[in-house]
């Protein structure tokens, strides 16, 4: 069974900036992409954006620009680097291995507060 652990989560005030992290514990090449989702309270947990296996990013439309998906091969992790916050992005994040399964881990949650 994969286990995937995030983190990197917190407090942080409107235009400042947050890194997640991801890994899981199988090669980031096994699966079919890692995506970023993120769910806010009283709301479905929606995508955020993912890289696939051949490195190509994704992003919805109210992210672009501002949050940056990147992987670190050496280190087998993903990375979700998050500029420019609003408190529209608080939320809890997750991140999900997709193979022929989703493979997610616990959130991490985001609060963007002054």
């Amino acid at each position: 069974q994969v286990q995937v652990v995030e983190s990197g989560g917190g407090l942080v005030q409107p235009g400042g900036s947050l890194r997640l992290s991801c890994a899981p514990s199988r090669s980031i090449f096994s699966f079919d992409f890692m995506g970023w989702y993120r769910q806010a309270p009283g709301k479905q947990r929606e995508l955020v954006g993912y890289i696939d296996i051949h490195g190509t990013e994704h992003y919805v439309e109210v992210v672009k620009g501002r949050f940056t998906i990147s992987r670190d091969i050496a280190k087998n992790t993903v990375y979700l680097q998050m500029n420019s916050l609003r408190p529209e992005d608080t939320a809890v994040y997750s991140c999900n291995a997709r193979d022929m399964s989703d493979n997610w881990g616990q959130g991490t949650q985001v609060t963007v507060s002054s």
